[in-house]
Order: structure tokens, then C-alpha cells, then sequence
């Protein structure tokens, strides 16, 4: 009995040690055959939003990392000098209308006299007077479109969220002297993320467009999300040649004997992210491109 106790126990740790054997050189294999890093990020678009107008701001509708729908409510800025303009162009279209009925009046006035008596009235007369009320009618278009305008900024005292995402970097406050196209507030698009892994430069060639490519980030280690490559840089700026000390061109100095790769960014597309996993801008990921997979279906 005590025998077969130990070649049980013995058979056990065989197996147990056989199952870690083959685990570790899947993994080791599965790392050698395909390309991996772990230089990589979660990226996204991010919408710098400024205000179209310049004014105090008056009322913020949100707070800072908020989700915002699209169309949402921002912030808002003073409404009134927009409302003031809005009506000095009302008053300025009545008073062109006004001076342009005048003229037309005037106008047509002539060219009855002329038609009844031509030498009581000069052509030259007739056509300044005509040159008149067109010019009248061109300046209602003017303040016609001058009060599209003033109309146009009153709208755009309410700035609303353009895409569903996350508000960042809100800093300032109610009396804040918002500037026109000068960004205010940062809004991160919740539907844009991917993810850059940085490949070594002798790897790019291992793999093409398409590939399916598993995503670990730091975050979330036991949570890998499924991907695919979806581009390859095609270029990275220069370390070397840039000007230095007396404008000559910064080289960094290298041993003959050790070459490190270059990385080249490759952009992934993410295919399906669990609900318990929020995707960060700047998340540290690895990744891994499964090239002897290529038809691998999920």
C-alpha cells in the first residue's frame, strides 16, 4: 500500500511537471515564432476644443474626466455683447432698408420725368441716381449678412461636445476670458482607440497587414484583447544630424559592434473590448502579432 502511494504521488509529479514543461516551451515557441513587443500604447483622438467666439465664460457643464455625449453641453460664454451686435444690425438693416426705399423712390421719380420730357432731366442725372439704389440694395445684402453673422455668434456662446467621449484638462472657471480658436478644454473620442506597438525594425517584415494580433495591456494583464494590423509606419524622425553647438549637426556616437534597432510604430485595430476593460489614452500594452496564425478565426 505505502508503494503505491508513492508511484501515485511520483506519477503525479511527473505529470504536473510534464504539463509545466509543455507550457513553457508553448510560450517560449509561441514568443519565437512570432513578432512581440512590449513598447506599446493605447492611442485615441483627442479633440482640442476652443471656443469660435471671445468672451467671459458664464457657465461650465461639466467637470473634469466627465463622459459627454455628443451634443452635449461644455460651457457657455456671455451672451450678451452677441445679443447687442444682433440688435445693432436689426437697426442697421431697417435703416438700409429705409434709405434704400428712399432712393429707389427717388429714382423712379426721374425716370418718369424723363420719359415724359428727356430734356428735363440729363442721362447723366438718371444714372447717378440708378448708381444710387443699386448701391442701397448692396448695402442691405451687406447688413443682411452682417446679422447672419452676429446671429451665427450668439450660437456659438454654447459650445457642445462634437463626439461621445471624455473631458479633460478642465482648469479654468466661471470669469475665465475664453480667446477665440484658443483651445480650452481637451475631449478624448471614447469610440477612436487603437493601439502603437513599436516594433524592432527586424520584425516589420515578419508579418503583414491584416495579421491577427493579441493586445495585453499593463492595466488589465488578464484581460489580452484581440486585434489586427491595420498599418505600418513609414517613417520616424531622425535622432542624428539635427543642428547642435554652433549649428552643426548633433551626432550621437555609436559602438561599431552594437547596433540597436530602430522601432517602427504599427497601428493596431481593436476588434472587440470587454465591458470590465476602459481604454486610457498612454496605456502601456504589449503586443504580440500572431504571423503563423493568419487565418485564425474569432
Amino acid at each position: 500500500m505505502q508503494l503505491l502511494k508513492k508511484i501515485a504521488l511520483w506519477t503525479i509529479n511527473l505529470i504536473l511537471i510534464a504539463l509545466v514543461a509543455w507550457y513553457a516551451y508553448h510560450t517560449f515557441d509561441e514568443y519565437m515564432r512570432n513578432p512581440w513587443t512590449r513598447d506599446g500604447q493605447v492611442r485615441g483622438h483627442v479633440i482640442q476644443i476652443a471656443p469660435r467666439v471671445s468672451g467671459m465664460v458664464t457657465g461650465i457643464a461639466v467637470i473634469d474626466n466627465q463622459y459627454v455625449h455628443k451634443g452635449d453641453l461644455l460651457f457657455e460664454i456671455d451672451r450678451e455683447p452677441f445679443e447687442i451686435a444682433i440688435a445693432q444690425s436689426n437697426a442697421n438693416l431697417q435703416r438700409a432698408r429705409i434709405s434704400s426705399n428712399a432712393a429707389r423712390i427717388e429714382y423712379d421719380r426721374l425716370q418718369d420725368i424723363f420719359k415724359k420730357d428727356p430734356g428735363a432731366v440729363s442721362q447723366k442725372d438718371l444714372n447717378l441716381r440708378e448708381a444710387k439704389y443699386q448701391e442701397s440694395l448692396s448695402q442691405i445684402d451687406v447688413v443682411t449678412e452682417t446679422l447672419r453673422g452676429a446671429k451665427l455668434n450668439l450660437g456659438y456662446t454654447q459650445v457642445h461636445a462634437p463626439v461621445d467621449g471624455y473631458v479633460s484638462n478642465v482648469d479654468f472657471q466661471i470669469g475665465t476670458q475664453a480667446v477665440a480658436n484658443s483651445p480650452i478644454l481637451a475631449l478624448v473620442d471614447s469610440n477612436s482607440f487603437w493601439v502603437f506597438g513599436y516594433f524592432r525594425e527586424s520584425q516589420i517584415g515578419k508579418f503583414n497587414i491584416g495579421d491577427y494580433a493579441r493586445v495585453t495591456l499593463m492595466a488589465y494583464p488578464d484581460s489580452p484583447l484581440d486585434g489586427r494590423v491595420e498599418s505600418l509606419g513609414w517613417g520616424i524622425a531622425p535622432s542624428d544630424g539635427n543642428t547642435g553647438f554652433n549649428l552643426l549637426p548633433s551626432i550621437k556616437p555609436v559602438f561599431q559592434w552594437i547596433r540597436l534597432a530602430q522601432r517602427i510604430p504599427v497601428r493596431i485595430k481593436l476588434e472587440h473590448v470587454p465591458k470590465d476593460v476602459e481604454l486610457r489614452f498612454g496605456l502601456t500594452a504589449s503586443v504580440m502579432v500572431m504571423a503563423e496564425n493568419r487565418d485564425r478565426e474569432h
